[in-house]
């Protein structure tokens, strides 16, 4: 059967037959083109799904330069490949294309920066944009695993900041999560921290985020590695308890435009969704399979399941396992804003803006950073003990610890 993942998307995950931004753009169409026309950009992380979806926003608005960083060399060269094949894009990117596969941490990239310089002859670029980030739950089973996702969540970050305060962008967007909304996990909570740390530099230069959904079928998803596991026959499994609001990838780079050029400072976007519009993993599964033609064979387990698997050929019922979520850090539900925001809900017909964020008290970030930093430096210190230092700056954070991670599951 032919089977296209766009028309999946839109039919089974968002339930959408457009971007349910698309209307918002072409009344902004231009005051987009305002910030962005003849602009420097820097898209930190822009290989990444999010990042790449927001390069392609911003490109029919005619940029004059695009640097892109990521530390994935394959994916910036995929990237690049992509945009210059492709009918739409090929034709507007700018002349001054430069995609480096380089760490935004490293001296190499406070190189790159230092010695960039924009058409007023300041160093550095007219509009930046973070997309480096772990994202993922998963990424907080064990101490080193916490420290690698704060120090590119959180601590780098701050480099980074430190960096733009001496060359202040007109614009910086860098992308949050409705996770940061009374988080539950530590993923979550270096988010919500994010937020506060890039806020905290706001009275030097403009800042904006945004907190949206998962993102359908994006890098690294369970979703995309349902399309995986099909690809080599191997069987499915979801849990079938954890309902998500999901974006396409379009709308995913799209929100961060809309945000970034249109936000006010210290203001955090976020897509009107209502609870009719979530859907579960194991849901999106069945459907997969089904559009692509197969029949399902619902396993008890696992083990079972693989089994199966192993043994399957065309023709067969296709084995899957779908079970109840055990695993830390599991939200039951999601939201975008926590009781106290100051919510706009009329600017925009498919967004909602957050609009009375203060600025942070910098020191106090910094106190936090430093803290962390001194407790990875500690070889007696457990994730028990960052989720305490965590908990003592964001009294809301109750941390769902089950002993399980989701790397033990398939």
């Amino acid at each position: 059967m032919t089977f296209n993942l766009e028309s999946f998307i839109g039919e089974y995950v968002t339930k959408r037959n457009a971007s349910m931004f698309k209307p918002d753009i072409e009344v902004n169409q231009k005051a987009l083109s305002a910030a962005i026309s003849g602009k420097s950009v820097l898209v930190i992380g822009g290989a990444g799904s999010i990042g790449s979806s927001f390069i392609r926003a911003i490109l029919p608005f005619k940029p004059a330069e695009l640097v892109v960083v990521d530390t994935n060399e394959n994916a910036l060269t995929e990237l690049t490949r992509s945009l210059r094949s492709s009918a739409v894009l090929s034709s507007v990117v700018p002349d001054i294309y430069l995609p480096y596969p380089m760490d935004y941490s490293s001296v190499t990239f406070r190189r790159m920066f230092n010695h960039h310089k924009r058409s007023n002859g300041l160093r550095g670029f007219d509009i930046v944009a973070n997309f480096s980030a772990h994202k993922h739950v998963r990424s907080e089973k064990d101490i080193y695993s916490v420290e690698a996702l704060l120090r590119n969540n959180v601590i780098s970050a701050k480099g980074l900041l430190d960096l733009l305060e001496q060359n202040p962008p007109e614009v910086y967007f860098c992308v949050s999560t409705d996770k940061a909304a009374n988080p539950v996990n530590i993923m979550g909570a270096s988010k919500r921290i994010m937020e506060d740390l890039i806020f905290s530099y706001s009275d030097v230069f403009p800042v904006k985020t945004a907190r949206f959904a998962n993102v359908a079928f994006s890098n690294g998803s369970l979703p995309a590695g349902f399309l995986d596991r099909i690809n080599q026959r191997q069987p499915l499994s979801a849990p079938s308890d954890v309902k998500r609001y999901f974006v396409s990838p379009q709308e995913s780079g799209q929100i961060c435009m809309l945000s970034a050029m249109l936000g006010g400072n210290r203001n955090i976007f976020f897509p009107k969704l209502d609870e009719a519009q979530m859907t579960t993993f194991d849901k999106i599964a069945e459907n997969l399979l089904t559009s692509m033609g197969y029949e399902i064979d619902y396993c008890s387990s696992d083990e079972e399941a693989i089994d199966k698997a192993d043994k399957w050929t065309e023709g067969l019922p296709y084995p899957v396992h779908f079970s109840a979520s055990d695993t830390s850090g599991e939200k039951a539900f999601e939201e975008f804003f926590v009781e106290g925001e100051a919510v706009d809900m009329e600017r925009f017909s498919s967004l909602g803006v957050i609009t009375d964020k203060q600025i942070p008290d910098r020191d106090k970030v910094i106190k936090l950073i430093n803290t962390l930093d001194d407790a990875f430096e500690s070889e007696s210190c457990t994730k028990a003990d960052i989720v305490k230092i965590i908990g003592q700056y964001l009294p809301n954070f109750e941390h769902i610890e089950t002993g399980k991670s989701l790397d033990g599951k398939m």
